[in-house]
């Protein structure tokens, strides 16, 4: 089996309302988001196509977050709560029978990640 890894940023912004820290103040991140699909490749030798892949998460994903203030999609958008929310976007289009979504890990900053497998 081989893992296709892409890779992308957002910006956008949130607060925590049910925290209680300063993050439950209105703040941005740059987002650092990775998708991974694995699977079996396919008579041209790919898992998945890698514009195939960027078109995906862009119409499903970054769309709706890049420059957003992500309280209006999610309403408690901890990064937990983002990466669950990215899984249930591209999982329908990221399955087939010879792929699989498998992995979205999500960068809230550059040491501080959450990992989402659906299992």
């Amino acid at each position: 089996m081989l893992c296709v890894v892409k890779e992308f940023t957002f910006d956008a912004a949130h607060n925590l309302v049910q925290y209680h820290g300063k993050c439950e103040k209105l703040h941005g991140h740059t987002y650092k988001l990775q998708i991974i699909v694995c699977g079996e490749k396919d008579e041209e030798g790919m898992v998945i196509d890698f514009v195939e892949l960027k078109e995906i998460v862009k119409k499903e994903v970054l769309n709706y977050l890049d420059h957003a203030y992500i309280n209006e999609i999610i309403p408690q958008p901890s990064a937990e709560n983002i990466a669950e929310w990215i899984w249930d976007r591209l999982e329908k289009h990221l399955t087939t029978e010879r792929y699989k979504l498998t992995e979205v890990r999500l960068w809230e900053t550059p040491t501080s990640w959450v990992v989402y497998r659906k299992e």
